[in-house]
Formats: structure tokens, sequence, C-alpha cells
């Protein structure tokens, strides 16, 4: 055997170079591996869930569908729950209890609140429930999880659309007529669904570590409507209390009681712009920027962790 082939067949049998001594980050970066699920950077993590943006749209209209199959009356209910709720509080609170004095277009005022105020409280219920209700689905593929929630809030915007049609005959049944306002209905509404996927992201984040939360948020969420000025005006209410500054600012600045005024104003005529609050438009962005960013972010730290444990 010559000198070259005796090397060769040293090199090829020494071992190799021995792991000891390596820590597991390193290990892995020396035969190139990398963690599964990790979390990709903000930005790329958005750009994945641009990539998907059809399967977000899809999985929203097919959850939509799905949502009344068993019932006979399919998606009728999607129109019906809101109304049926509207008619309930009219009989407690607008009869009973006296609330539409004072009020003008009692009754399209309280739809309205109702439908808007809904469309809140149906998108953070939903996003309390989108990890941990589609365990099998996150366990199962590898995608942005943040397109469960969104796809959830997404899912009860087109659910108002069906709402936004009889709230529509509603209104023009009291007298209510379509004016150049009625516009205002679209940045209103924009504001709001990115307030609610924002807030849902929080919950979605929340509920996926504490599935006992959504037994809790039915409390929560009424506890909020009762302080939205859903059923009475706020400021009716107020009136002759003597009820602290802050208080009061609280309540305005509520931001569900914020999206419920700028709909009112957008679409019935004697709710003016005097009973606004100050700088409702502020709020509003305000609000939608805030949550937007902080939910987005918030979800986004905890993406490796979801399905996991």
């Amino acid at each position: 055997m010559s000198e070259t082939t005796h090397d060769s067949a040293v090199a090829m049998s020494a071992p190799p170079a021995s792991d000891e001594g390596l820590t597991p980050a390193q290990r892995a970066q020396k035969y190139g591996l990398s963690q599964s699920g990790a979390r990709p950077s903000l930005p790329e993590y958005v750009r994945q869930l641009w990539d998907r943006r059809h399967f977000i749209s899809a999985f929203a209209s097919a959850k939509l569908t799905a949502q009344y199959s068993q019932a006979k009356l399919g998606q009728v209910w999607q129109v019906a729950t809101p109304l049926l709720n509207a008619l309930v509080y009219y009989l407690i609170f607008g009869l009973l209890i006296g609330t539409r004095k004072g009020v003008p277009d009692f009754v399209p005022f309280l739809v309205t609140g109702v439908f808007i105020f809904t469309f809140t409280q149906s998108s953070v219920m939903a996003g309390t429930r989108a990890i941990s209700g589609n365990l099998g689905l996150v366990r199962a593929l590898h995608f942005p999880r943040a397109c469960l929630p969104i796809s959830f809030c997404l899912m009860q915007l087109q659910q108002l659309f069906f709402s936004m049609g009889v709230l529509v005959l509603i209104l023009l049944g009291f007298g209510q007529l379509p004016t150049w306002s009625w516009l205002l209905v679209i940045p209103a509404l924009t504001l709001q669904f990115v307030f609610n996927t924002g807030l849902a992201m929080v919950m979605a984040r929340m509920g996926a570590k504490t599935p006992d939360l959504a037994q809790l948020m039915p409390f929560i969420m009424r506890t909020w409507m009762y302080a939205s000025g859903v059923m009475f005006s706020i400021d009716l209410i107020l009136k002759g209390k003597d009820v602290p500054a802050f208080v009061e600012w609280l309540l305005n600045a509520n931001p569900a009681a914020v999206y419920i005024d700028l709909m009112r104003f957008a679409l019935i005529d004697s709710f003016t712009a005097n009973k606004l609050p100050p700088h409702v438009w502020a709020f509003a962005g305000g609000w939608a920027l805030v949550m937007g960013v902080v939910g987005f972010v918030y979800f986004w730290k905890a993406e490796e962790r979801y399905g996991r444990g």
C-alpha cells in the first residue's frame, strides 16, 4: 500500500471531531439544524400572514357557513339573534325602566347600539377560543397562528354585514333617509375592526394559556355592555348625578361606546355632533392603533408556544 493510500485510509477511519463541550445551540449550528416552529421576526411574520390572506378569508367564510349549519333556519340566525336581543332590551330597558325617555328615535338608537356592540363582543369571544378551540389544526399544520384570531374577527365582520342590511331597513322604516353621513360608516367600522382584531389577539394568547377564561368572558362582556350606553344615553343617565369627572371621562372614552356613538352619528339624524364626546375620532383612531399594534405584537411574542404543553 502506498503512503498516499495509507494516509487516506487513516483519514477515512478517523472518528469525527467530538461534540463534547458544545452547547445545544452550538451543536445545532454545527449540523445546520434549526428550531421547529421557531418564532420568525416581526417583518417576516407579517409577510407570512400576507401570503396566507386567501386562507384567512376562506377560513372565515367556511366558519360562518358552518356556524348555523345544524339549525333549520340556518344563516337567518345571523340576523335574528341580535334582533331578538334588541327586542328584549327594548322591552326591559326602553319600556319597563324607561331609558327611551329623552332619546329621539330610540328604536334605531337601540338597534344600532346592539348590532355594533355585538360585533365587538362576538370578536372577543371568538378570539378567546381561537387557539384553545382549534388545537387539532394548530398542532397538525404549520402556519402563522395569528391567522386564526384574524379569521374569526373577519367572520364577525361578514356577519355584521348581514345585520347591517336589516339595520338599514329599520332605519328607513323609522324615517331615517340616507345622507352623506352614512359614508362615515366605512371608516368607523374599519377602525372598530382593527380594534376588535387587536383585542381578540390578546384574548387568544390568554385563552390559549388559560382555557377557563372562556367561561369568565360572558360576565366581563355583559358588564362592558352595560357601561357602553347600548340601551341608554350615557349623557342622560349622568345628567344631574354627582359623578366624579374622571368616571364620566372613562365612560365616554370607553372604546365600545366610542364606536357605537360614531355609528349612531353616521346613521341617525337626531344623533347630532353635540352628542358626541370631544375628540371622538381621535379616540376611535387611537384605540384602533394602540390595540391593533399591542395586540399583534403580544400575540406574536408567544408564537412558538401555541399548541404545546
